[in-house]
């Protein structure tokens, strides 16, 4: 953790790579694909009003023959085209003419009547470290460069189903590790609200796809952060999801539960659409939950009145203060939903020894067999976890699991008294990105490329569901988002306060320049 310098210069000299060719990243203009569906065109909004539409909103006007899916698909490769050049987000493409095809297919089904789900004929974008069949998935890392899996994971298995087409993967740090999404593969993405900073990450390839209008949905991950991070810093909706809400079937550790899958997009309610299509119990999770996952795609509107809401204080963390302001200003808005807002927070003691170690014990395992053969394709994050993982013993690891115990109880306890935590997503606003991560905030040093992240792994170790909301810009700008932490399991609640806070603040539907 001592090479901060070698990994700024390899940002630098990626970014730089990425700027100049884009070959990695670029697509051709779709040509002469839209032959029209049997009622769409004659008044067909332009390409750039289609990209932005909700997918709720797309995904009705196909089923009634308003527009085709063609017409999606031509109207959102014709942005691709003109965006991604600009801020790198998507990194591997199926190609034009397979697209085209599947959507023609789609179309064919709707002629007869027929469509295949929830999210038929819709594009979706899906992260570099789900395995796609046919699709290479590299994890942003050259272990794994020129993998083409052999199967779907299996949220990529259920989107598919349900209809949506996926367009490429986007991209993400190398192992999905930080929340600075650069590798050695792609380079870095850029934040479309100013390029110069970062997206935020894992998943900040999809979040910058999703905000300049490149897809109407994409899928994440969020371990530390990454589902809400990037949400935060590109204005739009992540969802940590509750573990075993969308089962993770290929892990190596079945019953972990810091790392969860979900759904993110420019929207509560198509956040709420996709997280219908993901979730759902399979045999091979012992976590996954049995809810019916049709709850999500209800409508998320409910009243608030007299719900207890918490605003945190500071959590003892550091902050930079537009971001603390900015959610602390969104106090009214609760308030005036009927919430009963009161300043208070939870014990979070040893939530940052426990997060920081089981993650050290859980990419240990994940990598550890590798590294000696392989120690010039890892990065130096990946070389610290393995390492100080393998400094852990049993005794101190059952230790570490009664503090996490204790943690979890005090938080659920907590929670009983408010339904929900109303907190800043990030302690910072979005950083350059050429900086591996913020080594300073305030006067307070942080030590390793996670410190800075605190606000959201605390809620990680804990174990409950968490949403990214848009709530303000900084003065220079730059988004700024408010994460609504819920009961255990409370997903669709925290759905529908997101839901009610968004139609009040509206704060999402700003779009960055560089897309429009």
């Amino acid at each position: 953790m001592k090479n901060k310098i070698t990994r700024r210069q390899m940002i630098l000299k990626s970014s730089a790579a990425t700027l100049a060719s884009m070959g990695l990243t670029s697509i051709a203009v779709a040509k002469d694909h839209t032959a029209p569906a049997s009622e769409s065109s004659n008044n067909l909004p332009p390409p750039d009003e289609i990209c932005f539409m909700t997918a709720v909103d797309l995904a009705a006007l196909l089923r009634t023959k308003k527009i085709s899916a063609r017409e999606v698909m031509t109207a959102h490769l014709k942005q691709i085209a003109k965006v991604n050049s600009k801020v790198n987000a998507i990194v591997t493409f199926v190609p034009e003419d397979q697209l085209m095809a599947q959507a023609l297919a789609a179309d064919e089904l709707i002629a007869k009547g027929n469509t295949t789900g929830a999210l038929h004929g819709l594009p979706i974008a899906v992260k570099d470290l789900v395995e796609t069949k046919g699709l290479r998935t590299t994890y942003g890392s050259l272990l794994w460069k020129d993998l083409i899996p052999t199967q779907d994971a299996l949220i990529v298995e259920r989107q598919k189903n349900a209809g949506a087409i996926v367009i490429g993967k986007t991209n993400v740090p190398e192992l999905g590790m930080g929340s600075q999404t650069f590798n050695p593969i792609f380079g870095p993405t850029f934040n479309p609200y100013d390029p110069s900073k970062t997206c935020g990450g894992s998943t900040g390839g999809g979040a910058t796809a999703l905000a300049c209008g490149m897809t109407p949905l994409a899928d994440g991950s969020d371990m530390g952060g990454s589902l809400r991070n990037p949400g935060s810093f590109c204005n739009v909706v992540g969802l940590r999801t509750s573990p075993g809400r969308v089962p993770l079937t290929a892990v190596k550790m079945a019953n972990q539960t810091l790392s969860v899958q979900g759904p993110m997009a420019r929207t509560v309610s198509d956040c709420a659409l996709l997280l219908s299509v993901q979730a759902g119990p399979d045999v091979r999770s012992p976590l996954s939950l049995a809810d019916d996952p049709k709850q999500f795609a209800k409508p998320l509107g409910r009243d608030f009145k007299g719900v207890k809401v918490a605003f945190i204080k500071d959590l003892g963390l550091p902050w930079e203060k537009e971001v603390i302001d900015a959610a602390h200003a969104q106090r009214k808005v609760f308030e005036d939903l009927g919430c009963i807002v009161e300043d208070n927070e939870p014990d979070m003691t040893d939530a940052n020894e426990c997060f920081v170690n089981f993650r050290h014990w859980q990419y240990e395992a994940q990598y550890g067999d590798l590294l000696e053969s392989n120690s010039d394709k890892m990065n130096a994050y990946t070389k610290w976890h393995i390492t100080e993982g393998r400094k852990l013993t049993g005794p101190y690891l059952s230790r570490l699991e009664m503090k996490r115990s204790a943690l979890f109880r005090r938080v659920q306890q907590f929670l009983t008294q408010y339904e929900f935590l109303i907190m800043p997503v990030s302690q910072v606003l979005p950083f350059d990105v050429h900086t591996p991560y913020p080594d300073q905030i305030g006067d307070v040093k942080m030590l390793t490329y996670l410190d800075w992240m605190r606000s959201a792994y605390y809620i990680s170790v804990a174990g409950n569901p968490a949403l990214s909301v848009p709530c303000a810009f900084s003065k220079s700008g730059l988004p700024i988002g408010i994460q609504i932490v819920g009961r255990y399991n409370a997903d669709l609640s925290v759905l529908q306060m997101g839901f009610a806070f968004e139609q009040a603040t509206k704060i999402g539907k700003r779009r960055p320049a560089i897309a429009v």
